[in-house]
């Protein structure tokens, strides 16, 4: 039976925060808030904790699943390399609705599904998602629904569709209306958005000072 903690109010967030930190670390599931939807994550490094995402949501390694930072420092650790646009982008966009497509450190022990030998990492605009990153390291994270149902913008729709399968749920309170982050591919000689959302092309090429190409 999930147990679901209410961060509004100062105690239970503290205690909410604290059990899924140890939730994560033993690789169990935890369903947490960010500023799109609510997230159903678990250790990054745990290949057992992320298959156990993965049935949970019904959903096969062909779709891999994003990594959740903490801070801008975490993202060194993780890739083979930070080019110069990355890091203009994770300046000027992080936290917040930008998710950042790069090759992996090929050192890496985990497991995110079929990668290709890259990871999709965004660091998201919510106190309490952050908390629990800087507390818990890298999280492997998806949206908190069953595969082809809606993503859960509430604790109650995340407990609703996934039940059991998750212990500790962190109640940030509504997401709001849902908006998909910006996906943009940095693996290739130039950057490539393969999903427009909450960042727009126009704004990255900005930043970037060039136009940016959109997939498609």
């Amino acid at each position: 039976m999930s147990t679901v903690y209410d961060c509004a109010v100062l105690d239970s967030r503290a205690a909410g925060l604290a059990t899924a930190v140890g939730a994560v670390r033993s690789g169990q599931l935890v369903v947490l808030p960010t500023d799109t939807v609510y997230g159903l994550g678990c250790d990054a490094f745990s290949a057992a904790a992320v298959r156990r995402l993965l049935d949970a949501k019904g959903r096969g390694r062909d779709m891999p699943v994003p990594v959740l930072v903490g801070s801008w420092s975490t993202v060194d650790g993780l890739v083979l390399g930070v080019p110069a646009q990355a890091r203009q982008l994770i300046e000027a966009f992080w936290p917040g609705g930008l998710s950042l497509v790069l090759p992996h450190a090929p050192s890496l022990a985990w497991d995110l599904g079929e990668t290709r030998g890259t990871v999709m990492l965004r660091m998201p605009l919510h106190p309490v998602a952050l908390e629990l990153l800087r507390e818990a390291g890298p999280m492997a994270v998806s949206s908190a629904n069953r595969s082809g149902s809606s993503p859960a913008t509430t604790s109650d729709e995340a407990r609703e569709q996934l039940g059991d399968r998750v212990g500790v749920i962190l109640d940030g309170g509504p997401s709001g209306p849902p908006v998909a982050s910006t996906i943009v591919d940095l693996t290739g000689t130039d950057p490539l958005v393969l999903r427009e959302g909450a960042v727009t092309a126009a704004e990255l090429g900005d930043v970037l000072g060039a136009p940016v190409q959109v997939a498609g």
